[in-house]
């Protein structure tokens, strides 16, 4: 038995605890919410609530504002077995439970033959929740190796081929929505990548129709934080499942974008949250295109009177025009109100 001394950093004790919880889970084979919470106790059970709690929050203000889940809604939640995908279930199924409206779940995981991948891990977890899932088996592992050169990122072709048999298979199973785990801080990397290497002021909407106009797609988490869903992950103990494919490669533009707003983060906090809200707050008249807004059939208009500018101070105006043109000259002094 270990006996903690209470000189023991804080930082240390969370990390201990965290391996005793995956160790408890390990051994009962277990990740359901009520033994989590009996291994919780004092700080961490706080903690943890709230945690959900803002998660629960800011995943039922993004629905609510986006009109993401209607009544009788048949939702695929794609569950691709990393930490946002965990956690969208989760609040999802939470939200399911209390919401005044009635909507199905049904999870599915696309199983790329990545090379090491788990195939057991998730259906016995779901099979532990309780929820309609599916497993659907394709091999785009070898499709992308074969196509992109060694070295050569291969987030385009792996997210087309994915989409695609997504897309497809929600069709399938009569899924009227596809719910994906996309959150705040990927939607703001997603404007700076289509800024800086796409050259177009656009991001990843919080709910978008397809191009076919066959599927609609949802992100719940899209007022929720990556450091809120990595917290919560981590109290969960949720079986994580690593991908060399997607967003992981060291190359990736992605991850040089993720770095530089984690140096922002650390000289002004809050910094992705009001990036966010600028998304939010779009002005096409202060902006340059012209498919926006009409710059080319801009008119004065000067009938009425003119209403005083915000500083009325004393103003002196002075000309390059000779003095014999004193009568088109006027030297203005006005006088504060």
């Amino acid at each position: 038995m270990f006996v903690l001394d209470y000189r023991l950093s804080h930082k240390f004790a969370i990390i201990l605890s965290n391996f005793l919880l995956h160790f408890i889970l390990w051994r009962c084979c277990s990740y359901d919410l009520e033994v989590v919470m009996q291994v919780f106790a004092g700080a961490e059970k706080l903690e943890f609530n709230k945690l959900q709690k803002k998660l629960r929050g800011g995943a039922g203000r993004a629905i609510a504002d986006f009109n993401m889940i209607e009544d009788g809604d048949r939702i695929m939640v794609c569950l691709s077995g990393g930490k946002d995908s965990f956690t969208m279930l989760h609040v999802l199924m939470s939200l399911q439970k209390s919401a005044p409206i009635q909507f199905d779940l049904v999870a599915v995981n696309l199983d790329q033959k990545q090379p090491g991948f788990p195939e057991h891990i998730l259906p016995e977890y779901l099979e532990k929740l309780g929820i309609e899932y599916y497993i659907v088996d394709r091999d785009t592992y070898s499709i992308v190796k074969s196509k992109i050169p060694e070295g050569k990122t291969t987030c385009g072709l792996c997210s087309r081929l994915r989409r695609g048999t997504l897309y497809a298979f929600a069709e399938d199973i009569n899924a009227n929505k596809i719910a994906l785990g996309h959150h705040k801080d990927d939607i703001v990397q997603t404007m700076f990548l289509n800024m800086f290497y796409g050259s177009r002021l656009s991001a990843m909407p919080p709910k978008l129709l397809s191009d076919d106009k066959r599927n609609v797609v949802i992100r719940p988490l899209a007022y929720c934080r990556e450091r809120d869903i990595e917290k919560f992950s981590d109290l969960m103990a949720y079986p994580i499942i690593p991908c060399n494919l997607c967003g992981s490669q060291e190359n990736l533009q992605r991850q040089n974008i993720k770095k530089m707003l984690h140096e922002w983060e650390q000289e002004h906090p809050s910094r992705i949250d009001s990036i966010f809200s600028s998304l939010q707050n779009v002005a096409p008249s202060q902006l340059a295109d012209t498919q926006l807004f009409d710059f080319e059939t801009l008119e004065i208009d000067r009938g009425g009177e003119r209403k005083p500018y915000e500083f009325d101070l004393n103003q002196t105006v002075s000309s390059s025009r000779p003095k014999s043109e004193d009568s088109l000259i006027q030297i203005l002094e006005i006088s504060p109100r």
